[in-house]
């Protein structure tokens, strides 16, 4: 459209895994992202139920993203 500035899939994607990889949380856990016409897809796995709201947050803080699709899961880990 004219006059709307529009970030590339791979520009958008190096902007979300800076900010993933600030929050710290992103790193201890396997998340990856991937995107699609601006559309932000979280997978992986976390430890903690609290961490999602952190990654899905810093996720969607990244300019251009118009919607961040959360398939993180939680799987807790084993102690012995």
């Amino acid at each position: 459209m004219f006059g709307q500035n529009r970030i590339s899939d791979g520009d958008l994607l190096k902007s979300v895994n800076q900010k993933l990889s600030r929050t710290g949380t992103a790193s201890q856990s396997k998340v990856t992202a991937s995107v699609q016409g601006g559309t932000v897809t979280l997978t992986g796995t976390l430890q903690y139920a609290n961490q999602r709201m952190e990654i899905v947050k810093a996720a969607q803080r990244s300019p251009g993203v118009r919607q961040v699709v959360d398939n993180l899961q939680v799987v807790a880990k084993k102690t012995y």
